[in-house]
C-alpha cells in the first residue's frame, strides 16, 4: 500500500492564512462557550491579559522585523530574506507562537474548555501544518536554513 500525499491538501489548508483560522477558531470557541461552559480553570483577566499581551507584543515584534526587511509575510510568497535575529533568535516562528499566546490568553480569560480547545486545534495546525510548508520552502530558498533550524527551536 502506497503513502498518501498530504500536501495538495495541506497546500489549500494554507491557502486560509493563519489569522482567519485563529478567528475562526475563536468564534466556534465563543459559541460553544455560550451552550457548553464548561470551566476547566479558574477564570483570571489579568493572567490571560498578560499571555495574551505578550503574545501579541511577539507577533507585532516579528511583524515589524518582516517589514523592516522587505520579505513577504504571508505564508504562500516567496521570502526575499531569512530573519535569524532578535525574536527569531529563540523562535522560528513568533508570529504564531504570538498568536498561540494570544489564544492562551482568551482561554485563561475565560478559563472554559473551548477556548482551551481552541488554542490547543491552533497550534497543531499552526505546528503540522504551516511550520512544514514554510520549513520546506525555506530549505529550498536559503541554504543557511538547515543550520538555523538546527540551532534554533520551533517554539521555544
Amino acid at each position: 500500500m502506497r503513502p498518501v500525499d498530504v500536501r495538495p491538501l495541506r497546500d489549500q489548508l494554507v491557502l486560509l492564512r493563519p489569522p482567519r483560522i485563529a478567528m475562526s477558531l475563536v468564534a466556534a470557541a465563543a459559541a460553544l462557550h455560550l451552550l457548553f461552559p464548561f470551566t476547566v480553570v479558574a477564570p483570571s483577566s489579568i493572567g490571560g491579559l498578560l499571555v495574551g499581551t505578550a503574545g501579541f507584543s511577539l507577533m507585532m515584534r516579528a511583524w515589524w522585523l518582516f517589514r523592516r526587511s522587505g520579505t513577504a509575510i504571508c505564508p504562500t510568497d516567496r521570502a526575499s530574506v531569512l530573519l535569524t535575529g532578535d525574536v527569531y533568535g529563540f523562535t522560528r516562528n513568533p508570529m504564531y507562537l504570538g498568536m498561540v499566546m494570544i489564544m492562551l490568553g482568551v482561554a485563561i480569560s475565560f478559563g472554559t474548555a473551548s477556548f482551551f480547545a481552541a488554542a490547543a486545534l491552533l497550534f497543531a495546525i499552526l505546528n503540522f501544518v504551516f511550520c512544514p510548508f514554510e520549513e520546506e520552502r525555506l530549505r529550498a530558498a536559503f541554504p543557511g536554513y538547515a543550520a538555523y533550524a538546527a540551532r534554533v527551536r520551533r517554539w521555544i
